[in-house]
């Protein structure tokens, strides 16, 4: 994985967004934000679709979305050819779509989780490697 980090959101999403982006850039991590620049209500679509082209483009990269509920960014995402993006509610859920689903783009409940948790998930997302073997041939069959 490179140390790039494509990151958006939508105006729910905004305020964790601004926190993990300054973990991200603490932890050595090259963090390119995509938007939103604010809290005015916006269309979350724009910057999952924004993220999402981004991690095609530079393929050993990875994304992080977030928004209220983590849906709306992840079922956008997901909409690209080669983008496996996954919804995360706890440490578990990001290890294992990693572990086992290769997952490059991770959707965040910015209104769900309190901002030490979404931390921990990124944190955890971030380190677990792919397991291939078995699950590589899963993906393959996408």
């Amino acid at each position: 994985m490179s140390n790039v980090v494509y990151l958006g959101s939508d105006h729910a999403g905004f305020a964790a967004k601004e926190k993990i982006k300054t973990w991200l850039q603490s932890n050595g991590l090259v963090v390119i934000d995509v938007g939103t620049t604010n809290e005015a209500s916006c269309h979350y679509p724009d910057y999952a679709k924004a993220v999402a082209t981004k991690v095609l483009e530079n393929k050993n990269s990875r994304g992080i979305l977030l928004c209220g509920s983590g849906f709306g960014v992840d079922m956008v995402a997901n909409r690209f050819v080669g983008i496996r993006a996954a919804r995360c509610l706890s440490e578990e859920d990001a290890r294992l779509s990693r572990s086992h689903n290769d997952a490059n783009v991770l959707c965040l409940a910015a209104r769900l989780i309190e901002i030490e948790t979404l931390e921990k998930i990124t944190k955890t997302w971030l380190n677990s490697p792919f397991e291939g073997g078995r699950h590589q041939l899963r993906i393959e069959m996408f």
